[in-house]
């Protein structure tokens, strides 16, 4: 029988690894708790209809990238591509719009379709905020803002860039896409595959080509400036002069467009050029009409998501993450006449001290593979409590980082003993026992 392997695409983090997942999800959560953001946690499996109604049929997200299937009952179901089209639904469905400002933030496992890639996985993690009832341009601004507060806190500040559109309205956006199709229609022959197959389904998308000739037919096309009403534009420019003011990084792209048909008004990126084509980290933008879309009452909303694999291999590129170790302070050594007993003794002092990490061993080998493996743990102390420790009611200590000599204390003497030596070590914070 070969050897089962992970579905392709679908990525394992392995311990080594998670460091840096902690890392960034501990940042995150104190930093959307100190902008009196709450947390959602949503399904990961919607009703396909959501999606197609919400995300948009014509989409490549939905056409080509998403797990849809049927289960026992025949319901078409789907393993969500994103998080907005669902947190919307729970919004509506809970009643939660009517008249409140719902500030909300989430984070999970995502599904796409996608050729793997570097920092592109078919199963991967995203960060999303969203939110609803305010349709003030203020309320752009402090996303971005807070956006901005992440890449300082994370150190990446100096690495990234934000990129901004106006779509307009919706009204505009359509009027717009009018035009761009009438212009290209006569090029259609001369466009790249994509941007043919895009002309009929998703003709705002074409702007984001990277076909250079279909590029150069760009140049002479419709401006999406022209098409947007003058409210739009004064707001737009208002958030422009406010991130320029705060001293956020900020380019104007009038080929940003993003890849979902919900957005109008602003949308954004942030992009960083450490990373080679994957390059976007951060995006999002205004979404007015989702949720009257979605047969919610009318609720202007705005949000952003993150592919927290990218921020990870930012930071890992950029060795910007003070990962702790993972190793432990105390190896516990023992036998099989007194693993029990030792055990029970153990779980005293985990219970006295609650900040330290204590490893016991269970392979109960010789005392000198279990030392190799205690130095080899990176511990700094070596605890043996073995059958003759226990006859004594006493403990051996073994300095496994500093040429000391061990010492053999009474186990009632144990506990000061701890106490006293990692509080001297770690200066800042004396351990005490509970």
């Amino acid at each position: 029988m070969s050897k089962i392997q992970a579905v392709r695409g679908m990525n394992d983090i392995l311990p080594e690894e998670i460091g840096y997942w902690h890392y960034f999800e501990d940042i995150v959560k104190q930093l959307l708790a100190s902008y009196g953001y709450s947390e959602i946690r949503l399904p990961i499996i919607e009703k396909s209809q959501l999606f197609h109604r919400g995300v948009g049929s014509g989409t490549d997200i939905v056409e080509k990238e998403t797990y849809d299937f049927t289960d026992r009952s025949d319901e078409a179901l789907t393993l969500r591509p994103e998080g907005t089209a669902g947190c919307v639904r729970a919004m509506i469905e809970h009643g939660l719009l009517r008249n409140q400002l719902q500030k909300l933030w989430y984070l999970g496992p995502m599904f796409r379709y996608e050729r793997p890639q570097k920092g592109r996985y078919r199963q991967f993690y995203q960060f999303g905020v969203e939110v609803y009832g305010s349709d003030h341009i203020s309320q752009d601004a402090e996303l971005l803002s807070l956006t901005w507060r992440l890449w300082q806190k994370l150190k990446l500040n100096e690495y990234v860039t934000l990129q901004i559109n106006n779509l307009g309205s919706n009204e505009d956006r359509q009027a717009y896409i009018d035009a761009l199709v009438e212009y290209l229609t006569p090029l259609k022959d001369q466009l790249d595959a994509d941007s043919q197959r895009r002309l009929t389904k998703n003709p705002l998308r074409i702007l984001d080509t990277k076909d250079e000739n279909t590029k150069t037919l760009l140049i002479n096309a419709p401006k999406m400036e022209d098409f947007i009403n003058t409210s739009s534009q004064s707001q737009f420019l208002a958030l422009y002069h406010y991130l320029t003011s705060i001293g956020i990084p900020v380019e104007v792209n009038p080929y940003l467009v993003r890849g979902l048909d919900y957005y109008s008004d602003t949308v954004f990126e942030w992009v960083t050029d450490k990373l080679g084509a994957q390059g976007t980290i951060c995006a999002g933008g205004r979404y007015d009409k989702l949720v009257e879309g979605l047969n919610g009452p009318p609720t202007p909303a705005v949000g952003f998501a993150m592919g927290i694999e990218r921020i990870i291999l930012l930071l890992k590129t950029l060795d910007q993450a003070p990962i702790k170790s993972n190793r432990p302070d105390i190896y516990i050594i023992s036998d099989t006449y007194s693993v029990f007993e030792s055990m029970q003794y153990i779980e005293g002092i985990r219970q006295r001290f609650p900040q330290l990490v204590i490893e016991q061993n269970t392979t109960l080998g010789s005392f000198k593979s279990q030392f190799k493996k205690a130095d080899k743990s990176g511990a700094d102390l070596a605890i043996v409590i073995a059958e003759n420790e226990l006859s004594t009611q006493s403990c051996i200590v073994k300095f496994l980082r500093k040429e000391k000599e061990q010492i053999c204390l009474t186990q009632d003497k144990l506990y000061g003993f701890l106490r006293d030596y990692f509080s001297t070590k770690n200066k800042n914070a004396e351990l005490s026992i509970l």
